[in-house]
C-alpha cells in the first residue's frame, strides 16, 4: 500500500531556535537531540531534565479534580462506618487494572471490600443493572466505578433509588448530562481544572487514591507499590504519554524491571519473555493476555492475576488466561478472513469510504481486535458488528487524524449506546436499523474525510546524516543513540522518532527472508559506515536496491542483539527509490 511522507513542520521561530541552542549547549547534547525536545515542548534545562528524569513529585495535586473533596468524604465516610464497598470496573485492561489497584490497596485498610466486572455477553459495557442487583443484594452502600460510568446516568438513578451511592473514575468523554453520583472524576469534565486531562481510567483511579492517602495522611509509598498496574493500563489504552502518564510509565516499568509483581513473573514464564520490558513488550506480550480474560471467559480472572498473593495462584491464574489468549488468537484468524471474503467479494465495499461489517457468528470479545486489523489493510474508518442477545454490538476504530467517535455521534439518532474516543469507539444498535447506520455512517466520513487521511501516513521527524551515528572502536552504541534511548518510554506523544536518511546504497548484500521481508546492510557517503536495516514486506524491492540505484529510507533506530553482542539496527518504514 501506498504511503504518504509527512514531515513534520520546520522549526524556524526564534523561541525554537533558542531553545535549541540553549538545550545543544546546556546538555552537550547533538543539536539534532535539541531539536527533538523542542518538538516534545520542552525549551529549558528544567523541563529536560523532568522529561529525561521524571518526578513522582512533579504530579498534580489530585484535589484540583473536580468532585475529589466529595469523593474522599465519601470514601472516608463508608471506612469509618465499616460499610460494604464494590469496587465495578469493564472487562477490558485498563478496566481489571483499575479493579485491581483500587480493590487491592482499599483492602489492606478496609475488610468489607469486594469487586465486579460485568460479562460482556450478558451485560456488555459499562454499568448494569445486574451488577447494581448483585450490590443490592450484598448490602453494597457504596460502588467505586473505574473506567466507565460517565454516560451511565439511568444506572446511577437506578441505584440512588436503592440507597447505593457511585463514585465514578473515568476518563470517556462525557455527554451534555452527567450522572447524579456523589463524585463524578473525570479530567475530561469541561468543568474540571485538573491541568493534566489524558489519564487512562487506572489513573483516575489512582489520583483517588492518593487523595485519599494524602486525606487520611497515610505512606504514599505504600500506593506507589502498585505504579505497574498504571503503566499496563496506559500502554493497553493507548493514552498519550506525556506529563503524568510519563511518569506512571517510567515509574511503572521501573517497577516491573527492578521489583516484579507474581503475576508479571506468570506472564514471562508463559511468555517465554525474559526481563528488561519495555512499553512495546506491555502492549504486545502483557496486555493481550490480560485482554483475553474479559473477550473469551470473564474479566475477573485477570483481576484474580493482577492481585495474586503468591506465585502459585498467579502462574494458575495465568495458564488459565494464557489459554484464552490462544483461544482469542485462533477466533481473531478466523473473523479476520471472513470478514476480508466478505469485503472482497462487495465491489461497492471495496471502494466505500469506511467498512461497516456485521455478522451473527462473529465473536464479540473479537471484532474490536479485527476492527484494528481492518483498518490497517484498506486504511478507513472501521466498524465491526455482531449480535448480542437480539442487539447489534461492536466496536469502531479509526484512521490517523479522523475522529471516529465525531462520526458516530452524528448518527447517534440510530444507535442505543455508545461512546469512546478519537480512534477507538463501541457501539449498541437494533438489527433494524444496521442498514440505516452503515448508510449514515459512510455519508457521515466521505462529507468529512480528507482524501488524504484515506493513505497511510509515516510522520517524520528529522532528516538524519549516517555520521552522527559513527561511534568509537570502545563503544558499543553511538552516543546518539544513547541519549534518544532516554526518550523512552515512548508512545502517543512522545513516538519512538522516525528519521529519514536521503542517498542511500545497499553494500550488495541485500536479500529475501521468507520471500516477503528485505534484509539490507546500507550506506550513505562513506562505505565503511554501514547499518543492518530490516524493511518489513519489501521484498518486492530486491532487484531496485541490488542494482545500485540510491535511495531515501524512513526508519527508526533499534538495538539488534546477536551471539553476545550489540549492535545498531535500522527498522524501515518505507523506502523510495530515488535514482532512475
Amino acid at each position: 500500500m501506498q504511503k504518504r511522507w509527512v514531515f513534520a513542520k520546520a522549526l524556524k521561530e526564534v523561541e525554537s531556535t533558542q531553545a535549541i541552542a540553549l538545550l545543544e549547549e546546556k546538555l552537550q547534547v547533538p543539536e539534532l537531540i535539541a531539536r527533538l525536545l523542542v518538538r516534545r515542548g520542552i525549551h529549558s534545562y528544567e523541563e529536560a531534565k523532568s522529561f529525561f528524569r521524571p518526578s513522582p513529585g512533579e504530579m498534580p495535586d489530585p484535589f484540583l479534580m473536580k468532585d475529589m473533596n466529595r469523593a474522599v468524604d465519601r470514601l472516608q465516610l463508608a471506612i469509618a462506618n465499616k460499610e460494604n464497598i464494590l469496587i465495578y470496573g469493564d472487562y477490558d485492561v485498563d478496566g481489571t487494572s483499575s479493579v485491581a489497584l483500587v480493590y487491592a490497596y482499599l483492602s489492606r485498610f478496609h475488610e468489607n471490600i469486594d469487586y465486579y466486572i460485568p460479562d460482556r455477553y450478558a451485560e456488555g459495557y459499562g454499568i448494569s443493572t445486574q451488577g447494581i442487583d448483585a450490590a443490592e443484594n450484598s448490602d453494597v452502600k457504596l460502588i467505586i466505578a473505574l473506567d466507565c460510568g460517565i454516560k451511565s446516568i439511568d444506572k446511577i438513578q437506578y441505584a440512588k433509588e436503592k440507597g447505593i451511592d457511585f463514585i465514578i473514575c473515568d476518563h470517556h468523554r462525557p455527554g451534555d448530562e452527567l450522572p447524579d453520583a456523589v463524585a463524578v472524576l473525570d479530567p475530561k469534565r469541561e468543568d474540571c481544572a485538573y491541568p493534566y486531562k489524558e489519564l487512562c481510567g487506572c489513573g483516575v483511579g489512582y489520583k483517588l487514591l492518593q487523595a485519599w492517602t494524602r486525606s487520611t495522611q497515610r505512606d504514599e509509598n505504600v500506593l506507589f507499590e502498585y505504579i505497574d498496574l498504571v503503566a499496563v493500563a496506559i500502554a493497553a489504552d493507548i493514552v498519550p504519554i506525556t506529563g503524568e502518564n510519563r511518569i506512571f510509565t517510567y515509574y511503572g516499568l521501573k517497577k516491573i524491571n527492578e521489583s516484579p509483581a507474581h503475576w508479571v513473573k506468570a506472564i514471562l514464564l508463559l511468555s517465554g519473555k525474559t526481563l528488561p520490558l519495555d512499553i512495546s513488550n506491555l502492549v504486545f506480550i502483557i496486555a493481550p493476555r490480560i485482554n483475553a480474560a474479559g473477550r473469551i471467559d470473564s474479566g475477573k480472572n485477570a483481576v484474580r492475576l493482577l492481585t495474586s498473593q503468591s506465585e502459585k495462584e498467579a502462574l494458575e491464574c495465568a495458564s488459565q488466561i494464557d489459554q484464552n489468549n490462544d483461544e482469542r488468537k485462533h477466533l481473531d484468524k478466523e473473523i479476520t478472513r471472513h470478514a476480508l471474503e466478505l469485503i472482497e467479494a462487495n465491489e461497492q465495499l471495496k471502494v466505500a469510504k469506511t467498512t461497516v461489517l456485521f455478522h451473527d457468528s462473529w465473536h464479540k470479545g473479537v471484532v474490536g481486535i479485527v476492527a484494528s486489523r481492518l483498518t490497517d489493510t484498506y486504511y478507513r474508518p472501521t466498524i465491526l458488528l455482531t449480535n448480542n442477545n437480539g442487539k447489534l454490538t461492536g466496536s469502531a476504530r479509526s484512521v490517523r487524524d479522523f475522529d471516529v467517535y465525531d462520526a458516530i455521534e452524528a448518527c447517534s439518532h440510530l444507535l442505543e449506546q455508545f461512546g469512546g474516543h478519537k480512534y477507538a469507539a463501541g457501539l449498541t444498535l437494533s438489527i433494524e436499523n444496521f442498514e440505516a447506520f452503515r448508510d449514515a455512517f459512510e455519508k457521515q466520513v466521505a462529507a468529512t474525510i480528507p482524501d488524504e487521511l484515506l493513505i497511510p501516513a509515516i510522520e517524520i521527524e528529522e532528516e538524519i546524516s549516517f555520521e552522527l551515528l559513527r561511534k568509537s572502536k570502545q563503544e558499543e552504541l553511538p552516543r546518539f543513540y544513547r541519549i534518544l534511548k532516554q526518550f523512552s518510554p515512548f508512545g502517543p506523544g512522545n513516538m519512538n522518532p522516525v528519521f529519514v536518511a536521503k542517498g542511500l546504497k545497499d553494500s550488495g548484500l541485500a536479500r529475501c527472508l521468507k520471500d516477503e521481508h528485505l534484509k539490507m546492510s546500507v550506506y550513505q557517503n562513506d562505505k565503511s559506515l554501514q547499518f543492518d536495516a530490516i524493511a518489513f514486506g519489501k521484498g518486492n524491492l530486491l532487484n531496485e536496491i541490488l542494482s545500485g540505484k540510491k535511495f531515501d529510507m524512513a526508519f527508526t533506530l533499534e538495538e539488534n542483539y546477536w551471539n553476545g553482542k550489540t549492535s545498531l539496527q535500522l527498522m524501515v518504514k518505507d523506502i523510495r527509490i530515488t535514482e532512475e
